[in-house]
């Protein structure tokens, strides 16, 4: 667990060693960055829990201010931000990038424990994963916004045609692009359990099939057809707190002990499949090959480095210092609210834990059934502001210029996504699946594997003008990129051998 303090140390040591420079770029406003494309051309910019939020500007064209002429005119060695920004506060920023890291994928984590344990001490080397793995993340977020300040890059996408070039930024705009695929999926699974469990409250017997189905057509599908999100905006705010609430019931009911016996309370309203198992693999059984599911899963969980580029312009007097600041603390916020959840659902219900943890508990407990009503009323609201990132991404993909993008041709395009989506969430129902296989793939390449590939590029093209930090860093980034490849490799192999 050295890794963790020698990582935040290398976090906050980066601002000092920076020499003043100005920054280029810096007249960008912060409403130039909004992420969330209306049909008409207009941009909003909600920022929304994606893991599924905010959806990512996927662009296939840049602007020639973001474009670089030559080398020289781009890289600036020794930035230290701060001449441009945006009206954000530390606060606000923070909070928003909380908001955004802490998604529905939360919900999951308990199953991933499972994967390799299902005595209540597996928890503990979870914890110390999902502290790790959160740390490292967030070194790569802080990363992302360094090198906007070093590019003067405005996004993901501008920030890797700065730095490895225009050719070649089709890549990470098609991970982003399949990533939001994979979220807007990862709702659809989650409301077609949720509406199904819901419905049981009510005395109402209706299919996991039938409830996401008639909940796409009724509802999903007139919301992703509206001309404008901006009225979905502050529904974003619900994620947040359906999630507060959530870990707070589950606290509770760990406390409490309704579902300590399998055969008793509450835990006998439940199917026997999702009834507590508390069984003898403890804290050693992390050594697992099982244990890269977690890991892999939590690659998904942690999951906003694309809007990095956002929040670093977005915020008020944008110096290093306090960039880091904001991103050390706000993932410090996210980890512990993951250790939280993962923990309570886990000791809760041990090697029974579902994919979706809220269906391992009654529903009779009106306690978790307001947790249900809160998590599936932010996702509805929520789920056209990720499918638009998807949608508007691929008509970029295509080069459909906006002029042509008529509402025939994009209700066409909004009606084959959809029908995709849902077909795809009836057959699958594991969303530990989903979590784990999506990180292993399209999770560990956005977080580790591509900003280490920027920055490699970066302080290459800086040349002499690289500080010996930058270069001595450049190591450290490519070490997680290593890690986020051999991590990738395994999740992927193990995810695929639990269908």
């Amino acid at each position: 667990m050295k890794l963790i303090p020698s990582v935040l140390l290398v976090l906050y040591a980066t601002a000092p060693n920076i020499a003043d420079a100005r920054r280029r770029g810096a007249s960008i406003s912060s409403s130039s960055l909004a992420f969330n494309p209306r049909r008409d051309g207009v941009v909003t910019s909600p920022t929304v829990n994606m893991k599924v939020n905010d959806p990512p500007r996927t662009s296939t064209s840049s602007s020639s201010s973001s474009t670089p002429t030559n080398d020289v005119d781009v890289f600036v060695v020794g930035v230290r931000g701060g001449d441009g920004g945006g009206t954000a506060t530390m606060s606000s920023e923070m909070f928003n990038m909380v908001k955004a890291v802490v998604g529905v994928g939360v919900l999951s984590l308990p199953a991933g424990i499972a994967a390799f344990g299902d005595a209540p001490s597996a928890a503990i080397p979870a914890a110390l994963l999902i502290a790790t793995i959160g740390v490292i993340a967030a070194y790569n977020f802080s990363l992302l916004g360094r090198l906007c300040a070093i590019t003067g890059a405005s996004s993901y996408r501008t920030a890797w045609e700065n730095t490895i070039g225009q050719s070649t930024a089709w890549i990470p705009g098609t991970t982003v692009i399949i990533k939001t695929f994979f979220a807007i999926l990862a709702y659809s699974m989650v409301l077609g359990d949720t509406f199904s469990a819901l419905f049981s409250t009510f005395g109402m017997n209706v299919s996991r099939e039938k409830a996401l189905v008639g909940l796409t057509l009724t509802v999903l599908l007139p919301l992703c057809r509206l001309k404008s999100l901006a009225s979905l905006a502050p529904f974003s705010l619900a994620g947040i707190a359906g999630m507060l609430y959530t870990a707070g019931a589950m606290t509770v009911r760990y406390f409490d002990g309704s579902y300590a016996n399998p055969n008793a309370g509450l835990a006998i309203d439940v199917a026997k499949s999702l009834r507590p198992v508390i069984g003898t693999k403890g804290a050693s059984a992390v050594f697992s090959s099982n244990a890269f599911i977690l890991i892999c899963m939590l690659s998904t969980a942690y999951m906003a480095h694309f809007n990095a580029p956002k929040f670093y312009l977005e915020l008020e007097n944008n110096t290093i210092a306090r960039w880091n600041t904001v991103v050390a603390s706000s993932f410090a916020i996210s980890i512990l609210f993951f250790i939280g959840i993962a923990a309570m659902g886990f000791s809760t219900f041990g090697g029974a834990c579902n994919g979706l943890i809220l269906n391992n508990y009654s529903t009779k407990d009106t306690l978790m059934g307001f947790s249900r009503v809160a998590v599936a009323f932010a996702l509805v609201f929520t789920y056209p502001l990720a499918f638009v990132g998807c949608r508007d991404g691929l008509l970029e993909m295509m080069k459909v210029p906006k002029e042509e993008r008529t509402d025939a041709k994009v209700d066409k395009l909004t009606y084959m996504i959809l029908a995709t989506v849902t077909a795809v969430a009836l057959k699958i129902t594991d969303l530990s699946f989903i979590m784990s296989f999506g990180g292993a793939t399209l999770g560990n390449a956005l977080i580790y594997v591509y900003p280490a590939m920027m920055f490699r590029s970066a302080v290459k093209k800086m040349g002499a003008k690289a500080t010996r930090a930058q270069k001595i860093e450049v190591h450290l980034a490519t070490i997680f990129a290593a890690f986020g490849i051999g991590m990738g490799c395994m999740g992927a192999k193990m995810a695929l051998g639990k269908l």
